[in-house]
């Protein structure tokens, strides 16, 4: 139960850090962290900026309740296809954050080399096609990035990224939104101009050292 209630409380830190950031409007998104076997997952109508104890159901792997009287998100099955396919992954953050949420309304994937640092720590964030909320259509049409990519667009919907710990999957959505914002402004400015293959080369080279 103890470890329920540290994961509980950071998620319920980093849900109020985006918010404060303007990173999760309204009741949209969703938020879960590894329990064990198990995910914990922000429930159903709950919003990321204002969660509470109560706010959280405990699945297992496949999405059945595990515990507790609360509606799991009606992404769970996203987030657990996700885990399955990535067992490095231990958080997984859902949110419609509205740059990212305006590249994937618009269908345009985050895939050019625009800057060194998100080459450096994404490569590419794909785009996956549309599928309807909540539905396995859109589980498989996301899911089939997850084994390459920790950070996917999906159009006319959002952005999922997992990582290691929570903090470094929150830094990943922040570093990814600011990316949607500076790729948008250079296209206002006549476009950016894309490192070369050579440079692209470079710096994957370097992430493998690092």
């Amino acid at each position: 139960m103890n470890d329920i209630k540290i994961l509980k409380n950071e998620i319920i830190k980093y849900g109020q850090l985006a918010e404060a950031k303007n990173l999760t409007p309204g009741v949209s998104g969703n938020i879960s962290a590894r329990c064990g076997e198990n995910i914990l997952i922000t429930s159903s109508g709950s919003a990321n900026g204002y969660l509470s104890e109560e706010d959280f159901a405990l699945i297992d792997i496949n999405g059945n309740i595990v515990e507790g009287d609360k509606k799991p998100s009606s992404e769970k099955l996203l987030h657990c296809e996700f885990y399955k396919i990535r067992k490095d992954v231990n958080y997984i953050i859902h949110m419609h954050s509205p740059y990212l949420s305006a590249f994937a309304s618009a269908g345009i994937a985050l895939d050019e080399p625009v800057m060194a640092e998100n080459v450096f720590y994404f490569g590419k964030i794909p785009l996956a096609e549309y599928g309807l909320p909540s539905s396995i259509d859109l589980v498989e049409k996301t899911s089939k990035y997850f084994s390459e990519y920790n950070a996917v667009l999906m159009a006319n919907h959002g952005f999922i990224v997992g990582d290691k710990t929570i903090h470094d999957a929150f830094l990943k959505l922040t570093l990814a939104e600011s990316y949607a914002q500076v790729v948008l402004n250079a296209k206002l400015l006549g476009g950016a101009k894309l490192l070369s293959d050579a440079q692209v080369d470079e710096i994957l080279k370097l992430r493998k050292k690092l």
